[in-house]
């Protein structure tokens, strides 16, 4: 086989997979980004500490991808999660499981993931230019001819398009993979900002911004129909809400979020009798107290006001006076703190794109583009995704790896 000179555009974890995979199979192979440096994206994932995949097999993976997961079938059995946890050991990044499955480089460093990279693609003779901009893609007679950059036109005998989403645009995703993708033909299915936090009509979490609710269990409804429940951490912001629970029920609604009811059940361990039973106990307790201070138990003092107003309960009312509607009242609230979506934060905030490339114009055993011969896709400008936990990464890497294994 004659060698062939492969150009990759996009330098983040799909890009960098595929360029290592093409060099290693004997190509030239050069990889073209136009940041100052790669992998700008990894270095903020898992909160700077890189939560490479998910250790959770190969039905863990499937299970939680969201969109077209059959289009990953084979780019699974190319590079699974064992694979690229291997391939980051083998090249001096070793790697820990956490809960949740999550991996992570044991350093709690996401530059030392991006070094193990660094180190495979000089390894593998990689050509990296940095601060090239590639404008569009050339095509002559339906196939790959080269790149037109911002350093003029560079002749490939195939290319491999690795541009990411438009999700953490200050990473350099700002979408320009579609546009060239569009100009040939493809079509981009409509683009949403998923993994995100949420913007709520009512304003009582504004007031408590900061404020992390633990161990709580949060329920997401479009009418009478129940889209997500799960139970976890949740964090209460100046907009609305965020933390992990909140970007797991965004994936479910990213596609329509207005008009979502959410339902916080703060006490999901005591059941509805419980609750009855001890506020009764609190209130024979202290029947001289305010409610307020006779509850204050309960729940952190910003928190027990905001839930005794949506009760409609004052909090210097006397424990005495507290009837037992106001009691059933108290214990809807707590099992069911309700907000409104009002709709998602920008795409800024977003973790992953919702939406991108139709798979069914790419071949899925390959990542050909089925209209333009000789142009691969890979990673985030596919229209695939999956809740966090290291799933969207490891679907940059595989789908990176069989792009490169097949031009």
């Amino acid at each position: 086989m004659n060698p062939l000179h492969i150009g990759i555009i996009g330098g983040g974890p799909a890009g960098q997979m595929a360029a290592i995979t093409a060099a290693r199979a004997g190509h030239r192979v050069t990889l073209l980004e136009k940041n100052e440096k790669l992998g700008k994206k990894l270095y903020i994932t898992g909160k700077g500490r890189c939560n490479i995949t998910n250790d959770s097999g190969r039905d863990g993976f499937f299970a939680n991808v969201i969109h077209n997961p059959r289009f990953l079938y084979s780019a699974y059995a190319a590079f699974s999660q064992r694979d690229m946890m291997s391939f980051l050991e083998e090249n001096g990044c070793p790697v820990k499981v956490e809960r949740g499955q999550r991996v992570f480089p044991v350093s709690d460093k996401s530059s030392d993931v991006q070094r193990a990279l660094d180190r495979a693609l000089h390894n593998a003779g990689v050509q990296v230019r940095l601060n090239t901009v590639v404008k569009s893609i050339a095509v002559a007679n339906g196939s790959v001819n080269g790149l037109q950059t911002s350093e003029g036109f560079l002749p490939f005998d195939r290319v491999i398009l690795t541009t990411g989403g438009v999700s953490y645009p200050s990473t350099g995703s700002t979408g320009e993979g579609f546009g060239m993708l569009a100009t040939l033909g493809h079509t981009i299915t409509e683009l949403h900002p998923s993994l995100v936090p949420l913007e709520t009509e009512e304003a009582w979490p504004f007031a408590l911004s900061g404020l992390t609710l633990k161990n709580v269990c949060l329920t997401a409804k479009r009418g009478n129909k129940t889209i997500y429940s799960q139970q976890g951490e949740m964090l209460l912001t100046h907009f609305g809400v965020s933390g992990p629970l909140v970007l797991t029920a965004s994936a479910y609604i990213a596609d329509n979020p207005k008009g979502v009811r959410l339902f916080i059940d703060l006490k999901p361990a005591i059941l509805e009798e419980e609750l009855h039973a001890r506020l009764r106990r609190l209130v024979e307790e202290n029947p001289k107290k305010a409610v307020g201070g006779a509850f204050s138990g309960i729940l952190p003092t910003r928190l027990l006001d905001a839930v005794l107003e949506q009760a409609d309960i004052a909090p210097w009312q006397t424990a005495a006076t507290f009837t037992k509607e106001q009691r059933q009242a108290l214990v809807n609230a707590l099992k069911g703190m309700p907000l409104t979506v009002k709709g998602t934060r920008p795409f800024s905030e977003a973790v992953v794109t919702r939406g991108g490339v139709k798979v069914q114009e790419v071949n899925p055993s390959t990542m050909e583009s089925k209209l333009v011969s000789g142009l691969f896709l890979a990673g985030e400008v596919l229209d695939v995704d999956a809740f966090t936990g290291g799933f969207n990464l490891q679907i940059a890497w595989s789908t990176g790896v069989l792009a490169g294994g097949n031009v």
